[in-house]
């Protein structure tokens, strides 16, 4: 009871956030206040593509899917589509709300059930940031928050709460962006755990739209059944950010897509190697 009532909590200051913004914008004069405070807000950070993994530093609006094709050292696969994404939004300045479908999970292995994986929805706010002309650097906090709502085993036991904190530098057409966060779960925390999650990424400019990228995407385990482990994968990968669907100058409407293959390069790993591949639409 306890963690449907702090998850509820949680999604309900997300959802009154969000709406309110748009009541706000349906008083002022339409669509048009929204984009403007969308382009105002994006345009005092960095232009760098949002990575296949590590967290963007800056804030988004987007609507994004993920697809994952895991693999174990049996050769056991699994798919999971949409990974836990879903619509970002910025109804406030400096401020975004995302809402996270559930995945879908696919096993090919008995007894494992196929089924939906866990909602989730996240609160972040940049702190400080400045565009290509003014430090080439943003710096935000968010708060996941995501409910055992899985089917057959496909998501946590616990509802679970994720801060984390993101940044990243900019030096001319390279940059570097960093997260940190830990996930808390409000239950069964023995026989669960605890993680830390650390991912960084190294990005390079080619021409006007491609992004090569080099992440590395790492779990420290802290009580439960991984106690005292840690994983930690290499992932290459390629953005390709953003295409303009529009030919207005002023059009926000784009579509930025890529992938990336995580490799395990720890002892201790849940998978050898994923594909991971990633769609986004800007707005």
């Amino acid at each position: 009871m306890r963690r449907a009532i702090s998850l509820t909590v949680f999604i309900l200051v997300v959802c009154i956030a969000a709406t309110s913004a748009s009541a706000a914008q349906a008083q002022s004069g339409s669509i048009s206040g929204w984009e403007n405070r969308v382009r105002k807000t994006t345009s005092q950070q960095p232009g760098w593509a949002v990575p296949v993994i590590t967290p963007y530093s800056g804030i988004v609006q987007l609507i994004r899917t993920d697809i994952i094709r895991q693999y174990t050292s049996t050769r056991t696969l699994t798919m999971n589509y949409g990974n836990g994404k879903g619509l970002n939004l910025i109804p406030f300045y400096k401020t975004e709300v995302d809402i996270d479908l559930p995945p879908y999970v696919l096993h090919n292995t008995h007894p494992s059930l196929d089924g939906a994986g866990d909602f989730s929805a996240l609160l972040k706010y940049r702190l400080f940031a400045g565009n290509e002309l003014h430090g080439n650097y943003a710096l935000s906090a968010q708060l996941l928050a995501t409910g055992a709502t899985g089917s057959y085993k496909n998501g946590t036991a616990s509802t679970t709460f994720t801060p984390t904190i993101v940044g990243g530098k900019g030096l001319k057409r390279l940059d570097f962006q960093s997260s940190i966060g830990g996930t808390l779960p409000t239950q069964s925390i023995h026989s669960i755990g605890r993680t830390i999650s650390w991912n960084s990424v190294a990005q390079y400019r080619l021409k006007k739209v491609f992004w090569p990228e080099l992440e590395t995407n790492s779990t420290f385990y802290f009580l439960g059944p991984h106690d005292g482990k840690s994983q930690v994968f290499l992932t290459p990968g390629l953005m390709i950010h953003k295409i303009k669907l529009r030919a207005a100058e002023t059009s926000r409407l784009a579509l930025s897509v890529g992938g990336g293959m995580q490799i395990a390069t720890s002892s201790y790993h849940a998978y050898n190697h994923a594909l991971v591949f990633t769609a986004r639409i800007g707005f």
